[in-house]
């Protein structure tokens, strides 16, 4: 097969080229042209790398992972935990929601877009990037996991004073990839309604990131 030239931003891609060409990747690809000819396949392919594209490498001030885009119509759109404007919040993002308000005041937004917090630096990264319809985790273990593991631990070996919150076992097990000692880690529960009461309600995550960010000199996320 031949090398691959994915749509993605320029920075991400000069970085990872080793990544597209390497052979679990060409796999990966095979995997999804043959699932693409069968399924519905989430988010859209020009937004499966939409977290890059709106936040280059040089830009990053804080990472979050989640695990795999939603598998709802029109809901995933390649950064996690958002969904298009229009669309209805899905509950994490509600509890996530609810926890800015209750950390800094500022009070729950209408749109579920974080294309704006992506904009000012936010690394909205899932570990998974595509998804089969109304099957959620139906492509875990096909190359993307080693992809986003190779993301992860690019940002933290290339950049410095990035802030990644783990939210959730799943995140946490990615620690192993960060130098903590120049990158501020922050670990909290699931913003899940099954596992937000056991310690992400209250973590206070928004205003700790903006007070490291600010510490180093860099200009907070307006959450």
């Amino acid at each position: 097969m031949s090398q691959i030239d994915p749509q993605i931003e320029e920075s991400w891609k000069k970085v990872l080229i080793n990544e597209f060409n390497s052979p679990y990747f060409l796999s990966l690809k095979q995997f999804l042209i043959e699932r693409k000819k069968k399924h519905t396949i989430y988010p859209p392919g020009p937004l499966i790398f939409n977290a890059f594209n709106q936040t280059p490498l040089d830009r990053v001030k804080v990472v979050i992972i989640g695990q795999d885009p939603y598998h709802g119509p029109g809901q995933a759109h390649g950064l996690c935990f958002s969904v298009p404007e229009g669309i209805k919040l899905p509950p994490s993002l509600q509890n996530i929601f609810k926890e800015i308000a209750d950390d800094i005041g500022t009070p729950p937004p209408a749109s579920g877009d974080l294309t704006r917090w992506a904009k000012q630096g936010v690394l909205l990264l899932n570990a998974t990037l595509t998804v089969r319809a109304h099957t959620p985790g139906s492509h875990q273990n096909k190359g993307w996991e080693q992809f986003t593991d190779a993301v992860i631990k690019f940002v933290s070996d290339y950049r410095d004073n990035i802030v990644f919150l783990l939210w959730g076992r799943y995140a946490q097990n990615k620690e192993e990839l960060i130098d903590s000692t120049k990158h501020l880690i922050l670990k909290a529960a699931h913003p899940s309604p099954f596992s937000a009461r056991n310690g992400f309600f209250g973590c206070k995550h928004f205003s700790k990131t903006n007070q490291w960010l600010e510490e180093h000199g860099i200009q907070k996320i307006e959450w």
